[in-house]
């Protein structure tokens, strides 16, 4: 009876590994594993001798902090991480700039066809991000675009999108138009859970459907808004789908026109897996860091706004 007993209680305590173990070996064969895969290939390098023929010709051999060297010294991915950052100015403020007010304004006691206008507003996030390149694309084209024909017909002048300056705010347009519906719907369901009192109160007050969103609406729903920021963040410094399916339709995007572009141009174009790894390793810390502190300044404020 003892050892049934003993049986039963080991098999209670264990349950709960055992409903972990299938997602750990997920997580340890689809994410720890390619990390520490690539980590080890950033400190390799292949060594040729002789003409690189037959079998011996090319081994992989230690290379240490060489392939971290070639990385922060590369012009290409210094010039591809200032084109993100250009991007991300024009995106991350403008993406959550309009998720807040959206957010807002269903809110409202006054508005209307609110589920309606939810979903037209989250929509777009639902189409796949190259699904929505390729058409904001064939839209950015002069020859194919209507609306480069209504311009035509109304004698207005007729920008090129797809080079220099405005290729910027094309691609910041397709993030934009994709990501604003996702980060409403964040925010939108922390202001619909600040308690109806709050609002009561305000309004006995005196305080008016502008004060109230200023002063009481935003700030409730600032969790939200680093949440948000913290995604948009991230994703901005992985920009990959939309430069890479615009580059068949302008030259103005290059291979290497953002950093994991020029990982990937590396890895499957010149076949150097070695300083794509390391690449990717830099990118992969420097998202880690960048998003680190930003987190334990917001902390830190939260903890400052509490103490008052």
């Amino acid at each position: 009876m003892k050892s049934a007993a003993r049986r039963t209680s080991y098999g209670v305590k264990g349950a709960p590994y055992g409903f972990l173990l299938p997602a750990t070996i997920l997580f340890a064969l689809f994410f720890a594993l390619p990390i520490g895969y690539a980590v080890w290939l950033s400190f390799h390098k292949v060594k040729v001798s002789g003409l690189g023929l037959g079998s011996g010709a090319r081994k992989e051999v230690w290379a240490g902090l060489d392939n971290y060297t070639a990385a922060f010294t590369d012009s290409e991915l210094l010039h591809g991480a200032l084109r993100v950052l250009a991007y991300g100015c024009i995106v991350v403020p403008v993406m959550l700039g309009l998720a807040l007010l959206f957010a807002l304004m269903l809110d409202s006691e006054k508005v209307r066809l609110a589920p309606f206008t939810r979903l037209a507003i989250f929509l777009p996030y639902a189409i796949p991000g190259v699904v929505a390149a390729l058409l904001w694309g064939f839209l950015y084209l002069p020859d194919v675009s209507p609306f480069y024909f209504v311009l035509d017909r109304l004698g207005l002048p007729q920008p090129d999108l797809l080079d220099g300056g405005p290729l910027y705010l094309a691609l910041s347009n397709i993030a934009v138009w994709g990501g604003t519906g996702f980060n409403m719907i964040v925010i939108y369901t922390s202001l619909r859970a600040i308690p109806a009192e709050v609002y009561e109160a305000a309004k006995l007050d005196g305080a008016t459907p502008l004060q109230i969103a200023l002063r009481i609406k935003i700030p409730m729903v600032a969790p939200s808004l680093v949440l948000t920021f913290f995604f948009s963040i991230i994703a901005t410094l992985q920009v990959f789908n939309e430069p890479t399916t615009l580059k068949p339709l302008t030259n103005s995007v290059s291979t290497t026109w953002s950093p994991l572009m020029k990982v990937y141009r590396d890895a499957f174009g010149t076949g150097d897996v070695y300083a794509a790894a390391a690449q990717a390793v830099i990118i992969a810390l420097a998202t880690l860091l960048l998003s680190f502190g930003f987190l334990r300044a917001a902390n830190r404020r939260n903890k400052q706004e509490a103490a008052r």
